[in-house]
């Protein structure tokens, strides 16, 4: 009976050592394919990606690398939400303490974001970039687009809820439009910020794309001195007031 019951032991393990063997091997076939994939964005752009061209390149037939990724559209999701997560992780691991000054914050998750676009040029551009023909991106890609967002606005949250914040006054065409943001984004921040904080993303994002696509060729040198300032002013213009300021939010902002 213990020979049995040993036997029994040994099978099961073998079993779970070979599906393990078998997930390793699947998880190492399908960073290899997404890692072609992004050669072939840096050298064809995302509207050319082939899945043919991906398994040839790997020295796989069609059928086998459709296992894996059974259409274009399926590995573009995949390499959208990875460029997503990484990028989200940079903005993340670059906010710092929540009581640390807020346009210093601001400004640090901003500078990872470009450092990121730097090193990453064509992820950047697959995901920030002009959308790809035919590609209507699915849900599973919202929460990983959304963390570098949020994480700008737990910077504006942690500054409302310590030092304050000042926003521009809101006109009253745009409260409507500023109410229906806050609730699908913020609804514990005042309308005011939380337009503000729209507008102040969409700049922070064109600074890069600027940078990245090569609209600053000729004109901005010294980039690094010239985003760290422009990102702080547009921090501060956007109602995030430095630590022991009186950014207090006034009643008319609400």
């Amino acid at each position: 009976m213990n020979s049995a019951n040993d036997g029994s032991r040994t099978g099961g393990g073998t079993s779970g050592t070979l599906r393990g063997a078998r997930e390793r091997a699947r998880s190492e076939i399908t960073a290899a394919i997404k890692d072609e994939a992004r050669t072939q964005l840096a050298a064809e752009g995302a509207a050319k990606l082939s899945l043919r061209a991906v398994a040839r390149e790997l020295g796989m037939v069609s059928s086998a690398l459709y296992r894996y990724f059974p259409s274009r559209d399926e590995l573009l999701t995949a390499l959208i939400v990875d460029a997503y997560d990484s990028v989200g992780a940079a903005a993340e691991g670059a906010a710092g303490p929540a009581d640390a000054d807020p346009v210093e914050r601001w400004t640090a998750v901003c500078t990872a974001v470009r450092s990121w676009a730097l090193a990453h040029p064509h992820e950047y551009a697959l995901i920030y970039g002009s959308p790809v023909p035919g590609y209507a991106a699915p849900q599973t890609t919202i929460a990983p687009a959304s963390r570098v967002g949020l994480t700008l606005i737990t910077v504006a949250r942690d500054a409302h809820r310590g030092p304050g914040v000042a926003p521009p006054p809101l006109a009253a065409e745009l409260r409507p439009e500023a109410e229906r943001m806050a609730a699908g984004l913020a609804a514990d921040l005042p309308p005011a910020l939380v337009a503000s904080l729209v507008a102040a993303w969409s700049q922070v994002f064109g600074l890069i794309s600027f940078e990245l696509f090569g609209q600053f060729t000729k004109i901005v040198e010294d980039r690094d001195t010239f985003f760290a300032q422009s990102v702080a002013r547009i921090g501060r213009d956007a109602g995030l007031a430095p630590a022991g300021s009186a950014g207090v939010l006034h009643r008319e902002y609400a």
